[in-house]
């Protein structure tokens, strides 16, 4: 029997229209009074119940800046898998400008998702350097308030609900607001710690209640010394909503290692907890590549789905594929895959494990 894919039925995109509609009305007509505006929460996301998972993911661009998605690339997952998201993933590179993402959040919203925005104060995307421009410093100093504030009106004037984080696996030697570039051992936490807070601070002070703060951090903690552990750059319950983690497989078909997800997510979850006992967790990103001989991807993802929704970590919420491919030298063997759409085997576990009524593929509001 054929099946019409959920993600082309007219009445989805009905539903969603009839749900946004009051919201973006309310958004438009709203009058500015006064300088400075007050709070004004139109809406916000909602914790799943208990025992049901958001559906999300990262659907992979072009360049690998991961700014310059498309809603084909959210098309070929959705038809691959059977089923919506609940948001889209995706960054904002501040040096391809600083303006809030107005287009990208945009047509995510018409799909009836949430716009999920990685916020990246970074003047490239090379990674292991220490930042020349946007600062832990600066960033506290209020250098770069005048931006800040104007991203904060634009999140306020969507009106509708957005989920951002920004010190992305601050735990990771990779990203330039790690330690290692910002002081070292007890300096560079600090730092962070300080210049989160002044982030979020800004940007909840022009009113966008609707946002959503994630600390998104490493499964594995690199370098990995005392001082560098996530927990020393948590800045505090009052800036953060929801936590979330990273835990991969295999990265590149060269790596020497398969690891298994559960034993990651085992790791890493009791941390995480113990840290901020009351939030929720989400895994925020999880994949494998294909092509490495240690394992199949198909396997690798039908465990990590199956111990998800088996509520082994009831603390988890939901879940977000990274749905990427990108190139790591001359030689197209070596190339990462893990998008589901291209690696046999992978969308079948997909819709098998999707399949349950625990899963949510669009987001419930407050």
């Amino acid at each position: 029997m054929k099946t019409e894919p959920l993600l082309f039925s007219c009445p989805a995109r009905l539903l969603s229209a009839i749900l946004f509609l009051p919201l973006l009305f309310a958004a438009g007509c709203r009058r500015e009074e006064g300088p400075s505006p007050q709070p004004v929460v139109l809406q916000r996301i909602a914790v799943p119940p208990a025992g049901q998972y958001y559906h999300s993911v990262y659907p992979g661009g072009v360049t690998g800046a991961e700014d310059d998605i498309t809603p084909a690339d959210v098309d070929a997952y959705e038809s691959a898998v059977g089923h919506r998201v609940a948001w889209v993933y995706f960054s904002h590179n501040w040096y391809n400008g600083r303006a809030f993402p107005a287009a990208t959040a945009e047509w995510i919203r018409s799909r009836g998702s949430v716009p999920f925005i990685r916020l990246m104060l970074r003047s490239s995307s090379d990674q292991e350097i220490a930042e020349p421009l946007f600062t832990l410093e600066t960033i506290v100093s209020g250098a770069w308030d005048k931006d800040l504030r104007a991203w904060g009106e634009a999140a306020r004037a969507f009106g509708t609900a957005l989920i951002v984080e920004w010190g992305t696996e601050m735990n990771g030697r990779w990203f330039s607001w790690n330690g290692v570039w910002n002081g070292g051992a007890g300096e560079g936490p600090r730092r962070f710690r300080e210049a989160f807070r002044h982030i979020v601070g800004v940007i909840r002070a022009q009113g966008a209640g609707n946002i959503t703060w994630v600390f998104h951090v490493n499964g594995d903690d690199d370098p990995q010394k005392e001082w560098n552990r996530f927990e020393n750059y948590y800045p505090g319950d009052d800036m953060v909503d929801w936590l979330g983690v990273s835990v991969y497989g295999a990265q590149t078909p060269l790596d020497e290692e398969w690891p298994i997800f559960s034993k990651g997510l085992d790791a890493v979850a009791p941390r995480i907890t113990a840290l901020a006992p009351d939030k929720p967790l989400f895994v925020l990103e999880f994949g494998v590549t294909a092509g490495n001989p240690l394992g199949k991807p198909a396997k690798w993802a039908d465990a990590a789905l199956v111990s998800l929704l088996a509520d082994r970590w009831p603390q988890i919420r939901g879940f977000s594929w990274w749905n990427e491919r990108w190139q790591n030298d001359d030689n197209p063997k070596h190339d990462t895959n893990m998008q589901v759409q291209s690696i046999p085997g992978l969308a079948a576990v997909f819709r098998q494990r999707l399949a349950g009524g625990n899963v949510i593929d669009r987001p419930i509001f407050e």
